[in-house]
């Protein structure tokens, strides 16, 4: 499976572009988040691949982050969306934004988007609410293990994770702190955060 692709662009097109590697020009599908970092016909690119396989093609699917792939690959896990409207979305909002929605399960936010509905907005907070925190969980971890053993470091770490979402310091602060004051027992990571999420998203 191909997983990153370099090479020189000698097309370019607000769906997909080709690629130029060592002779051989590679199509990449690629959502507008993508085309917008692009850089100019004939420059060296990076794109970080998905191989979608099929009995009649292997079509890749290029995009400029790795959390936007990611985000892609949990999107097509839901029953009802393919490629397509997985790039559709993911062409109408930003990773993180997307991010904040279907962690913070604000369905409103979601049905905004082009080509989503309520109902299949409402199955991508159902089918990948918890696998969305996980990941904001796993990617705010440090590479050395270092004990969590205080409230204090935790709360570090969900504001880290919460500025990092979009949100501005200040209010993610509030939001941390009105959660930690109606509690009456230390909370988890993952307990701070979607406590906090549900009273960011409103």
């Amino acid at each position: 499976m191909i997983a990153l692709i370099s090479g020189k662009i000698v097309y370019k097109g607000v769906a997909h572009v080709i690629v130029d590697v060592q002779g051989v020009g590679y199509r990449v599908f690629i959502p507008l988040t993508t085309f917008y970092e692009l850089p100019e016909t004939g420059q060296t690119i990076t794109l970080h691949v998905y191989t979608n396989v099929k009995d009649d093609a292997i079509h890749l699917f290029g995009f400029h982050s790795v959390q936007e792939r990611d985000l892609f690959q949990l999107m097509i896990s839901v029953s009802g969306i393919g490629p397509k409207i997985a790039m559709n979305i993911l062409s109408g909002i930003s990773a993180p934004e997307l991010l904040n929605a279907i962690s913070g399960g604000n369905v409103g936010k979601l049905v905004n988007v082009p080509g989503v509905g309520k109902k299949m907005a409402e199955r991508l907070v159902l089918e990948l609410k918890e696998k969305v925190l996980k990941k904001m969980m796993i990617e705010q971890m440090p590479d050395e293990e270092t004990p969590k053993s205080t409230q204090d470091v935790i709360l570090e770490d969900a504001l880290s994770a919460l500025v990092n979402l979009g949100y501005k310091s200040n209010a993610a602060k509030d939001a941390l702190n009105k959660v930690v004051r109606t509690s009456e027992e230390n909370l988890s990571m993952d307990k701070l955060l979607k406590d906090t999420l549900k009273i960011l998203a409103g």
